[in-house]
């Protein structure tokens, strides 16, 4: 494959007109940083946040010049919103969007309470044929968030029901290793890719798409962009329930998927100790600002069964995760143990509830994915499930 630099795109990126056939989009400053990967190139365009719809053509114009160029397989292209579009002419045709991280971006339903006027927002739109998308988050890395996302997106299968995984973090994406899957996925008509399967669920993740050793250094428009392109241009099919492995923490990605996607709910992972919890309040805290409801707290590495002798300590203390969640009222789903089988079998690329359905831990995940479809079933049958509403503070 031949390698195609930067420059190279940018100087292709010329011959897009800009906004009103003004100039070009590189010289008026409107094109982000360029990354290239494997053949596909990774950049957005910014433009005034009243004008995106209108200015689509030009992003996909930019799409299109640079897919031509040799040795670039696929152009991920965003548009962004210009924050500077608040003052001039522009601002008294439309609102200006508040800051980022505190806005409802287009697509959540309801009043944005406090915002001028109180302007309805338009609904999220849903991913076609799936029923329900839950987020598994947590507020620190080393929780063990993924290999719980992956057991209950497997507990949630071998408990009835049709699964799929969006592996959301685009940093450190895992489910290609915790599901044993390699290689790319197909393209199908247009834009849309056939997500890979295996153990008889869907996964999309990115990296299926970028090697392992390669360094992810994007900003937030890219992130956005290449999470709902990996959202809403999969050939999901019917799913009754799509699980996202979120990324830890509570930024950018995080923020996407809450504001942009109808979550139906999340699940929150958390270790005992008070450290682990204080930063598990900020995930519950980030889907409490933007009405995501939470399905409950799981208190991973709960304690230890010693595999030579089967007794059990507390290494992490015990509880805190159940305290927690009957402190701030929300449901109490489940002590996950720290086992060696959990972590061999993760590592393997064969997670516990598909290598060893009848033992302890499987069981413990398919208790905990019965409660969390229980809170779907309950928050569905009152009318909750709808997309929620930013409230700004």
């Amino acid at each position: 494959m031949t390698d195609v630099s930067k420059e190279q795109v940018l100087e292709r990126l010329r011959t897009v007109r800009g906004p009103d056939m003004d100039g070009n989009i590189v010289d008026l400053g409107l094109v982000s940083d360029v990354f290239i990967s494997d053949g596909k190139a990774y950049f957005s365009i910014t433009v005034p946040a009243e004008r995106a719809r209108e200015l689509d053509p030009m992003r996909a114009a930019a799409e299109r010049v640079v897919k031509e160029i040799p040795g670039i397989t696929a152009a991920m292209v965003a548009l962004t919103a210009d924050k500077r579009s608040a003052s001039g002419p522009a601002a008294a045709r439309a609102p200006a969007p508040p800051p980022p991280g505190r806005s409802a971006p287009q697509g959540h339903a309801g009043h944005a309470h406090g915002a001028p006027g109180g302007a309805p927002q338009r609904a999220k739109a849903g991913i076609p044929g799936v029923g329900a998308i839950i987020a598994v988050a947590s507020g620190k890395g080393g929780v063990g968030k993924s290999t719980t996302a992956v057991n209950l997106a497997l507990a949630l299968k071998a408990n009835g029901l049709r699964v799929g995984v969006l592996d959301a973090d685009i940093y450190g994406p895992s489910m290609p290793r915790l599901l044993k899957i390699s290689g790319r996925p197909q393209q199908l008509e247009g834009r849309t890719i056939k997500p890979m399967e295996n153990y008889g669920i869907k996964v999309m993740s990115m990296g299926f798409l970028v090697d392992e050793e390669v360094a992810m250094i994007w900003r937030g428009p890219m992130i956005q962009s290449a999470l709902l392109q990996m959202l809403r241009e999969v050939a999901w099919g019917d799913l009754d329930v799509l699980v996202v492995d979120m990324p830890p923490g509570t930024g950018d990605a995080q923020l996407t998927m809450a504001q942009q996607v109808p979550l139906a709910g999340a699940v929150i992972v958390s270790t005992p100790q008070d450290l682990a919890l204080i930063d598990a309040r900020k995930g519950l805290n980030m889907f409490s600002k933007v009405e995501v409801p939470v399905l409950g707290i799981v208190e991973n590495m709960s304690y230890f069964i010693a595999p030579d002798t089967g007794n059990r300590y507390d290494i992490f203390g015990h509880g805190g995760a159940r305290k927690e969640a009957e402190r701030i009222g929300v449901p109490f789903l489940g002590e996950v143990p720290l086992t060696m089988d959990i972590r061999e079998t993760s590592d393997a690329g064969t997670p516990v509830v598909v290598s060893n359905p009848d033992g302890a831990a499987a069981k413990v995940y398919r208790e905990i994915a019965t409660r969390v479809w229980q809170e779907l079933e309950t928050l569905k049958g009152k009318g909750e499930r709808g997309a929620p509403a930013i409230v700004f503070e």
